[in-house]
């Protein structure tokens, strides 16, 4: 793919954006995908944790518990099909790895 926009330090646009574990999308990949799927498993372990552990009979804390397990269920849902949609645009546009 040619270069679209290149600066006088020779840094071109595709170096910037990057590919698999450089530029733009590696830190995306690397660093912020990862976070954000640790916080949304946490949250899911957490809701389980207070619904079947520490409710402890009381309704309030049961709901809770399943409400915080259905967003970290959904949060990890929606990660994933957005991270594989991206990916998949990635390499059909030939900036992937």
């Amino acid at each position: 793919m040619p270069d679209i926009i290149s600066t006088s330090g020779g840094v071109t646009f595709r170096n910037f954006v990057g590919s698999g574990s450089t530029g733009i999308i590696g830190v995306i990949n690397t660093i912020i995908v990862p976070i954000i799927f640790a916080l949304a498993i946490a949250v899911f372990i957490w809701g389980l944790a207070q619904y079947f552990l520490l409710s402890q009979g009381d309704e309030g804390k049961i709901e809770k518990g399943r409400e915080f397990a259905l967003w970290g269920l959904l949060g990890i849902i929606v990660l994933l099909s957005v991270w594989g949609l991206v990916n998949l645009l990635l390499s059909t546009l030939g900036f992937a790895g």
